[in-house]
């Protein structure tokens, strides 16, 4: 199975658009990580014609709140429909067990002993900014941290986050992850 783990940095915020529809949003940078390749990737809308080559010959999209987030808005860009390729969110499958929504730093401090390298406001600045290469870097550590949660999910059943000074763990059922690969994406680009 051939997975793409992504994250998509914008270069506006909800308050700039009047909308919290993530489609109102414009993207500055998408960051992957392709399994066939191991490599990590950063595209710029200039570049999305190589991304979506990735894409539609991925089986699997992972992504950190993905699914309400990252799909919606990169789906704007997209000539044709996202949602159709098999995807796994992995804040929707610990709100799942947990019963409540949790940050993605929260999780990797504790689970991973890393934390985040910023917040996607000061992304948002940097790029403004004109400090592109800084954004670059923040949004494919991004990547890093969700595929590393991932696997450790797949590896163990469960991450970590800490509260009120002690660590918990969530319990996930990660049977049918590697199942999710079914895609029915109709590819409408000629490669």
């Amino acid at each position: 199975m051939r997975f793409i783990v992504f994250d998509i940095e914008t270069s506006n915020q909800f308050s700039d658009v009047g909308s919290a529809d993530p489609s109102a949003l414009d993207i500055s940078v998408v960051g992957i990580y392709d399994s066939k390749t191991e490599k990590y990737t950063a595209y710029e809308q200039h570049q999305f014609n190589d991304l979506w080559k990735s894409i539609e010959q991925a089986d699997l999209l992972i992504g950190f709140n993905s699914d309400h987030f990252d799909i919606p808005l990169l789906n704007k860009y997209y000539p044709g429909d996202l949602s159709h390729i098999a995807s796994l969110d992995l804040l929707k499958e610990i709100r799942a067990s947990l019963g409540r929504r949790i940050k993605l730093d929260t999780i990797a401090e504790a689970t991973l002993g890393e934390r985040k390298g910023g917040h996607g406001l000061q992304a948002i600045q940097w790029w403004r900014d004109g400090e592109k290469q800084k954004v670059i870097d923040y949004c494919i550590q991004d990547v890093k941290v969700t595929k590393d949660i991932y696997e450790y999910a797949l590896k163990h059943g469960s991450v970590k986050y800490k509260e009120l000074g002690k660590i918990q763990t969530i319990s996930l059922d990660t049977r049918t992850w590697k199942d999710k690969g079914e895609t029915t994406l109709t590819h409408t680009l000629p490669f």
